[in-house]
């Protein structure tokens, strides 16, 4: 937290000179320290991507797993083998870690193509998380006649909805970064600091071929 406070505060500093200073040479100067801050936590998002890297995949392939089940709606019958599936995704989904800058109040203080990425990832984990947890209770839910059962199963396309849309989500992550990397000055100004081969790479395992789901969910609510 303190040291989002800091950031910040040197950035508005940064401006502050620049438009009390104009022609000086003071925009240049606080452009530059903009840019560097904005690299940092580039490269900082980079590298808590590749921490999840692991976790996110095994979420992705228990989803990619369930997601036919319930694509199109809960159905009334779950097989017992279909079942643990959608057991097992929203156990995955649930357990996902926020490493590094990813977590919320760590990323309070990230600058450009950092903040966004970061909010991208946050968006994914609690979407899955929670749209996996509901799904799965309303199917339990359905084997009973209270009115949470009822709520449940009235809400469980808005749930199916927030899965598709947390995973097509994470899927953007990769064209994010990559962009991110080259308005940045790209390998030339990172260097070793984040190789272009790290970008390539992390863009691969957060692309729509790694992660978006498909079908599109086939259910609205209400309906």
């Amino acid at each position: 937290m303190q040291t989002g406070i800091l950031r910040r505060a040197a950035l508005l500093l940064a401006g502050g000179a620049a438009l009390s200073m104009a022609g000086c040479g003071s925009g240049t100067q606080a452009t530059q320290t903009g840019l560097r801050l904005q690299r940092e936590d580039l490269i900082a998002t980079a590298q808590a991507l590749g921490q999840a890297q692991g976790e996110v995949a095994r979420e992705v392939a228990a989803t990619k797993s369930a997601w036919p089940l319930v694509a199109n709606g809960l159905p009334a019958e779950i097989a017992t083998e279909d079942e643990a599936k959608i057991a097992t995704a929203a156990r995955l989904a649930l357990a996902l870690k926020l490493p590094g800058v990813l977590d919320e109040r760590r990323s309070e203080g990230l600058t450009g193509a950092g903040a966004s990425l970061a909010g991208t990832f946050r968006s994914f984990a609690e979407l899955s998380g929670r749209g996996w947890q509901m799904i799965q209770a309303s199917y339990l839910a359905g084997r009973s006649d209270t009115s949470a059962a009822s709520f449940d199963r009235a809400n469980v396309a808005l749930y199916i909805e927030s899965v598709y849309d947390a995973h097509f989500g994470l899927a953007q992550i990769g064209k994010k970064l990559l962009a991110g990397y080259e308005k940045l000055g790209g390998p030339a100004i990172f260097g070793s600091s984040l190789p272009r081969a790290e970008v390539e790479r992390l863009a691969r395992a957060y692309s729509e071929s790694s992660c978006r789901l498909h079908p599109h969910a086939g259910v609205k609510l209400g309906s």
